[in-house]
């Protein structure tokens, strides 16, 4: 299950689902049940359930969750948002087969915590698209205050399903059940931080569904690109792998290149080679066993250097510094037919003439070129190419960037975003806190570019660098400094390949 589902989207597969035979009803009856059956796993019958009902169907949702838990021996009140006599449709339904208590909360009425020993929060889904207030906000913030764990349905109220917004308030759940697919809402940040641990039931919309509603958003798991992930053949050679370049910095920053061209070896390139200053070349060669080291000065050298094809992906912008002299580079890098991964500064130079950067990025004619900026970066060159990439959700901000660079977009963070100019994105959430050290992207970078020699298309090798750098991540654990990642794939890779 790795597409995600806008709001729209899912109403749409709700509605194909309807459409083809299964009754509205049906599929509120199941989600219900699977909530029920989610608050019974892990609380004793018996236990004090609260359910806090709201105006549409994720409250039928409830009261359909309501009546099963009372039937297996909980004792379960339901708090509603305003009368349930205007509730409508399946709603409306759920709700007169609950005869249990039904309490209705009133502006000012909720003054404490609620007497309970689980909630379940089952007053708006994933489709909220305005902020909440009065009552509404009244009962989110009733919620957060008792100690009691709270399930939320579908999504936590106060969630913007799309975007994963806080719309005013929002509910901080223990769990999260959702149906069918995902929302980008569990991901994104700050609404993956509201859902606790979240659970995705089948609730009969089939599968084929899918085809129809054609999303373009997916959670970034190895499903989504190891058909396309390169692995080793029993009679192939170092040379079958592909050769990456990593261009270093000055002889003051080239631990930046250093840790990029580990990534780029750890992943699996045949060969990497730094082109470094000649100044700096003493201090590259001396720290690199593996990994060769090649004299190149300037742009002029660079573009005499990558006349050899054997050459099929080159990374730029760790350490390179900011500047004319960093653009010269990138320039010369892209005039030649490579995959290449462009980071940090070599974005930044271009930051007050940007567009410089973007009309040589369109023409590379459909060749593999990916762009890792963090938000700061993203934000000092994309947000003087185009106003709009500062408008909306991050996954919006990536496309955006995306669609007007003809590049894939990699935007790092806790819940990092790769996005392609074809419309396709993915989400990352597999990234521990430890990532935010020194180097973690320079390593990433390295990653990326590792892939790309070894012949994986962009976006599916942005995707995979981004999935193994929070595995390993992961795999080291705290107290993890960025020389630590490359050496923890190997542990990785023992487990996702063959």
């Amino acid at each position: 299950m790795i597409e995600l589902l806008t709001n729209t989207e899912m109403g749409e597969a709700d509605r194909l689902a309807i459409a083809g035979g299964v009754a509205g009803i049906e599929l509120m009856e199941r989600a219900g049940g699977a909530v029920a059956d989610a608050v019974a796993a892990r609380h004793p019958v018996g236990g004090r359930v609260v359910v806090v009902a709201g105006p549409g169907n994720n409250g039928g949702d409830g009261f359909v969750a309501a009546r099963l838990l009372a039937g297996r021996g909980y004792r379960v009140q339901v708090l509603r948002a305003g009368d349930v006599a205007n509730l409508k449709g399946d709603a409306a339904l759920a709700a007169r087969k609950w005869t249990g208590p039904v309490a209705t909360a009133q502006p000012g009425a909720l003054g404490g915590p609620l007497a309970a020993d689980v909630v379940i929060d089952a007053l708006f889904g994933a489709g909220l698209d305005r902020p909440v207030d009065g009552l509404a906000r009244a009962m989110i913030e009733s919620m957060n205050a008792q100690p009691a764990p709270v399930v939320a349905v579908d999504l936590p109220s106060g969630i913007n399903g799309t975007t994963g917004a806080v719309m005013g308030a929002a509910v901080k759940a223990a769990r999260t059940i959702t149906f069918f697919r995902k929302k980008p809402g569990h991901l994104l940040l700050p609404g993956r931080l509201h859902c606790g641990a979240v659970s995705v039931a089948d609730i009969g919309i089939a599968d084929s569904v899918l085809a129809r509603v054609a999303p373009r958003t997916f959670e970034n798991v190895p499903a989504l690109w190891r058909s396309r992930f390169p692995v080793p053949r029993a009679a192939g050679h170092k040379y079958d792998r592909g050769h990456a370049v990593v261009v270093s910095g000055p002889s003051w920053s080239t631990g930046a290149a250093r840790l990029a061209a580990r990534g780029a070896l750890r992943a699996g390139a045949g060969l990497v080679t730094i082109a470094s200053p000649r100044e700096a070349l003493a201090v590259n060669a001396a720290a690199s066993l593996a990994v060769m080291v090649r004299p190149v000065d300037g742009p002029g050298e660079l573009a005499k250097f990558l006349v050899d094809r054997r050459f099929n992906a080159l990374a730029l912008g760790p350490g390179l510094g900011v500047g004319e002299a960093t653009c010269a580079l990138v320039l010369a890098a892209l005039s030649g037919e490579r995959a290449i991964v462009l980071d940090a500064d070599a974005m930044t130079s271009f930051s007050s003439r940007p567009q410089r950067l973007a009309e040589a990025l369109h023409g590379r004619r459909g060749q593999a070129t990916i762009l890792t900026p963090h938000e700061g970066e993203f934000s000092r060159y994309f947000f003087a190419l185009d106003e709009q990439t500062k408008v909306g959700s991050k996954l919006e901000r990536a496309r955006r960037a995306a669609q007007i660079t003809g590049a894939v977009v990699l935007l790092k963070g806790a819940d990092t975003v790769i996005a392609a100019a074809d419309g396709r994105a993915a989400i990352a959430a597999n990234a521990p806190p430890y990532l935010a050290t020194a180097g973690a992207g320079d390593v990433l970078t390295g990653l990326v570019a590792g892939l790309l020699a070894q012949g994986m298309p962009a976006f599916e090798a942005a995707a995979a660098a981004v999935w193994l750098h929070g595995e390993a991540a992961r795999v080291v654990g705290p107290g993890l400094i960025s020389e630590d990642l490359p050496e923890a794939l190997p542990h990785i890779y023992r487990t996702l390949l063959p």
